[in-house]
């Protein structure tokens, strides 16, 4: 298990710096000059020659790439600014380091995934199990009905919509605000439902499916008929022998998608106004702030490529086999 361990640690770090040196090259190729949007329309050719050497920008691609890479472990300056580590670069067009603008936005975009998550999952498994308990019936139909229905729905669509039922139509929802936990719960819980009710919609909807044709495909196991055969309670059955095998890819898919929201829900808090990650990430579009759109890439491929692994390491507590060959 030890040796399994280290092997997935060194390609996920291998993994990790394909993807920084892939992501900066982009930048460096397509992104415009940051000296000439920092010299302003009237600017003289000495100036932006005199901004690029003080920033280290007429160095070479290796050279630049070499700082970045210096700048996540030990920090960097941009001129008279220190990035203390791990830097993710400087936001020419706020004149703030990045990763202070991304550790002010994550918390927010940490609850809005987690919550989203944890009902997603809840729906879509239960949605799952009692489909396939119900295989053929009218609740099985019922279920699959708004499964598809809410896999066709735009998020935007929805966001838009649920916004303007509850909220300015049924005046059931406050306006979103930003109000600490601390300060009124009730209202902080409120500004999220419909955030967390947008995004697990659809990701509620791939899990019912997913969940309903992983138990009724291990139900047709051999070792889940010999568990009926010996006569053991249909609830023993299904928890003891039925669920853990079925829920093995729904954990993989879980882990990923939620390492994927973590980046950013980018449409959902923009609909919302929420100041997350994503809403960050769309605000920095609209203006061409290259630095804090490379850094949310690279964030979001962090936590892609962590979640990946720590899925991985999370079924050998969830099935034995996998435990079995780690150690082989």
């Amino acid at each position: 298990m030890t040796r399994y361990l280290v092997h997935r640690v060194l390609g996920m770090l291998f993994v990790l710096f394909m993807v920084c040196l892939f992501t900066y090259m982009v930048f460096f190729l397509l992104s415009p000059d940051p000296a000439v949007q920092i010299c302003g329309k009237t600017c003289t050719p000495e100036r932006i020659d005199q901004i690029r050497a003080n920033l280290g920008l007429d160095d070479p691609f290796l050279a630049q790439f070499l700082h970045f890479l210096q700048g996540l472990f030990t920090g960097r300056d941009y001129g008279a600014v220190h990035c203390s580590a791990p830097c993710l670069g400087y936001s020419f067009q706020s004149s703030q380091v990045v990763t202070d603008m991304i550790v002010q936005r994550l918390p927010v975009t940490a609850v809005v995934a987690v919550g989203a998550a944890v009902l997603w999952l809840l729906a879509g498994v239960i949605g799952g199990l009692i489909s396939a308990v119900r295989e053929g019936r009218f609740a099985d139909r019922f279920i699959t009905a708004l499964t598809l229905g809410g896999m066709s729905v735009p998020n935007y669509v929805l966001a838009l919509a649920l916004q303007y039922v509850f909220v300015v139509q049924l005046q059931w929802l406050p306006f979103p605000q930003a109000v600490p936990f601390a300060d009124d719960p009730a209202q902080w819980f409120l500004n999220f439902i419909l955030p967390w009710t947008v995004l697990a919609v659809g990701y509620a909807s791939s899990y019912t499916r997913l969940t309903r044709a992983n138990v009724i495909d291990t139900l047709s196991e051999n070792f889940v008929r010999t568990a009926r055969a010996k006569g053991l309670r249909p609830h023993l059955v299904w928890r003891r022998h039925a669920l853990r095998p079925a829920l093995t890819p729904i954990v993989t898919i879980a882990g990923m998608d939620f390492a994927g929201l973590l980046g950013g829900a980018l449409i959902t808090e923009t609909v919302f106004g929420i100041n997350g990650v994503g809403k960050l990430a769309a605000d920095s579009i609209t203006k061409n702030d290259q630095p804090v759109i490379m850094a949310v890439t690279l964030l979001a491929a962090f936590f892609v490529v962590v979640g990946n692994m720590a899925v991985d390491l999370l079924y050998s507590a969830i099935d034995p086999r996998v435990r079995a060959g780690a150690t082989s």
